[in-house]
């Protein structure tokens, strides 16, 4: 497996995860406080954090059967876009697990002169 791989899986899961915060205080400001300001923030950012998932899913989706995941635990890794704050957590443990195996791909890969 690519290193490669990993690290736009990675970019794409914080900043996933950081519009999903950005959206989830908009969405408190707006309802919940009752504030004017935030309608089209909650419209901007949700709409971005929207179509950036999509893009995480499919980054996710590409690590994990790279990693061969079992479903439950691919299928974890594709949620953690939607809990606020999740992905930073999923994000570092799928990190921790992949590393190895890109460490034992570039070990195997022979050397070009």
């Amino acid at each position: 497996m690519k290193k490669s791989v990993l690290t736009r899986y990675r970019v794409l899961a914080h900043v996933t995860a950081v519009l999903l915060v950005l959206l989830t205080v908009g969405v408190i400001g707006k309802r919940v406080l009752g504030m004017d300001g935030f309608d089209g923030f909650v419209s901007v950012v949700g709409i971005a954090h929207g179509w950036l998932y999509v893009l995480y899913l499919v980054f996710a989706f590409d690590l994990g059967s790279k990693m061969k995941m079992p479903v439950g635990r691919q299928l974890w890794v594709l949620l953690a876009g939607t809990v606020p704050t999740a992905a930073f957590f999923v994000e570092r443990r799928v990190t921790r697990e992949a590393e190895p195996l890109i460490a034992k791909d570039a070990d195997t890969t022979p050397a070009t002169a």
